[in-house]
């Protein structure tokens, strides 16, 4: 894990400090010294010293804190993330050649080569930067009078006064010159059609799809950690990477006195994987709740209360000396296992189709921007099986009535509960309810109990803490 920069000057200036400023705002997500380079020359800086010193001055500009650029003759090449076998082997090659034939060549790796990944390239006259189909690396771009600029976390373009950040949308990519910013969707996610298919042979394809995915995810390394609740989600996760043949440890956190701790404990025991349980109390939460919204960049309620326990987790995970946490985010987006999509359902088919697809389409800005600052805080890389392109257009194309059964249905997720069925976990596991990770764990209650200490609702009291951590920024989303 680490953080991408890169910048564009649009008055034929400088964008090699402008870099290297924002990687420096980014340090605590970094694993190495940041290194910038630019063109004409091509010079890589490990020091805003040593660009001084040289006198670098490139109007094009990209930089890292995660990896080594790529040079080639008219080009740097930056990546934040990695990239899933098979498609490894070919990346190299199309990474020191991309100069070429720099738009066709980027266009296609995000057409051909899955992963978890964003990327920058520097030319002298241009900057082109990509991020994957479903975008689990977080993404922002903006730009003032001068500039133009892509970051891993909007503080980065806050630092170098781009007050607007937006969300880089997943699948694109974009040209960064004197213009300023031109889009082109290259492999965003799109509906596929619908399959008529029978519960048991979908229940069966999405297991193997579910086991290749995890199998790419846990490739690289020995051994991993698990975000485990005890539920369906974590559970599935923690038992294909058992089967992958990698070393698994589960992680459960949550406030004292909460029962869904005491099941997640049952859950690891009939799993037979080791788990590490860590309560904590309301003025733990207290604690960490600056810290996340830092991360986090938003004084959004829900969010805070969802991160808090990724944040523990990957606490956890760093001092045990884990660095790849695995979770189950996706899943309910997937199979419908939230209850409002109950709601949705009672509107009609087409319409929970819709708001399923949507929901699959927004979890980079809804789920990845939260969870992965947080773990990335820690030294923690976040990989997610169920953010799989295979997964994903396979659970859109299922038809809804393997997922959820009727407007009164209250397990959902119907198929992905046949699918645990399958690989043998319990029915107390594989056909227990939801119920969102705010709550299982006790945090949204602590957030209600701070919040009415202080004689403020929960969003009143989020947003007063977070003008304490961004003291300059307007609030906009509570």
């Amino acid at each position: 894990m680490g953080a991408i920069a890169a910048a564009f000057d649009r008055k034929g200036k400088d964008a090699t400090s402008p870099v290297f400023t924002m990687l420096k705002e980014l340090k605590h997500r970094g694993t190495i010294t940041p290194t910038v380079a630019g063109h004409p020359l091509a010079v890589i800086a490990q020091s805003l010293g040593k660009l001084e010193k040289d006198k670098t001055c490139s109007k094009a500009a990209v930089g890292t804190n995660s990896s080594e650029p790529v040079l080639g003759e008219n080009h740097t090449f930056v990546l934040e993330g990695r990239f899933l076998p098979p498609a490894i082997s070919s990346v190299t090659h199309l990474m020191k050649n991309i100069g070429q034939q720099p738009l066709k060549t980027t266009r296609r790796i995000l057409k051909e080569l899955d992963g978890s990944y964003t990327f920058a390239v520097a030319f002298p006259d241009k900057v082109l930067v990509g991020r994957d189909t479903m975008g689990t690396k977080p993404l922002y771009y903006g730009e003032n009078e001068s500039i133009c600029a892509v970051a891993s976390e909007r503080k980065a373009l806050w630092k170098i006064r781009i007050n607007n950040a937006h969300s880089f949308h997943p699948g694109n990519l974009a040209i960064l010159d004197e213009d300023g910013f031109v889009f082109e969707p290259i492999a965003t996610l799109k509906p596929p059609l619908q399959k008529e298919i029978k519960i048991d042979d979908a229940a069966k394809r999405l297991q193997k799809l579910l086991e290749e995915s995890t199998q790419e995810r846990v490739s690289d390394v020995k051994r991993v950690c698990v975000a485990f609740s005890g539920g369906l989600d974590s559970s599935i996760v923690a038992l294909l990477a058992k089967l992958s043949g990698v070393s698994v440890h589960l992680i459960c956190v949550g406030l004292e006195g909460q029962h869904e701790v005491g099941r997640a404990i049952d859950a690891a025991e009939t799993l037979r994987l080791p788990l590490t349980l860590q309560t904590y109390t309301a003025a733990d939460v207290e604690k960490a709740l600056s810290k996340v919204l830092w991360l986090i960049e938003e004084p959004n309620v829900m969010k805070a209360g969802v991160a808090i326990p990724f944040f523990w987790t990957a606490e956890i995970a760093s001092k045990l000396g884990w660095r790849v946490l695995l979770a189950g985010q996706g899943a309910d987006e997937l199979f419908g296992g939230y209850r409002r999509y109950l709601i949705e359902y009672a509107k009609g088919v087409q319409k929970l189709r819709e708001t399923l697809f949507k929901d699959t389409a927004m979890s980079y800005e809804t789920n990845f921007q939260r969870d992965e600052p947080v773990c990335a805080y820690h030294k923690v890389e976040l990989r997610l099986p169920f953010i799989d392109n295979k997964v994903v257009h396979f659970a859109l194309s299922l038809p809804l009535n393997l997922k959820i059964e009727s407007a009164q249905d209250n397990l959902r997720k119907r198929v992905l509960r046949q699918v645990a069925k399958n690989l043998g976990i319990p029915a107390s596991i594989a056909y227990k309810p939801k119920k969102a990770v705010q709550f299982a764990t006790g945090v949204d209650k602590a957030l209600e109990k701070l919040a009415k200490k202080e004689g403020l609702t929960q969003r009143s009291y989020v947003n007063e803490v977070f003008k304490e951590v961004y003291p300059s920024l307007e609030v906009k989303n509570a």
